[in-house]
């Protein structure tokens, strides 16, 4: 478990040290994650618009309604 510190400039040196540590992404693979999630967002956009479709199509026909 971490020690508890009070002194806030050790926090910060800790934080600092911490941060050195972390692999971050290269700018290609921060555009490639982004690209993706976009397609992703847009097929699941397409798929709730077709599934909103087809349900509310089929309500439609078994009660009757908008006739």
């Amino acid at each position: 478990m971490a020690s508890r510190t009070s002194n806030p400039f050790t926090f910060l040196q800790q934080v600092r040290q911490e941060t050195a540590k972390v692999t971050w992404p290269s700018r290609r693979e921060t555009m490639i994650s982004t690209l993706m999630v976009l397609v992703f967002a847009f097929i699941a956009c397409l798929f709730f618009f077709v599934a909103d479709f087809a349900m509310g199509y089929t309500i439609e026909l078994i009660l009757g309604l908008g006739r």
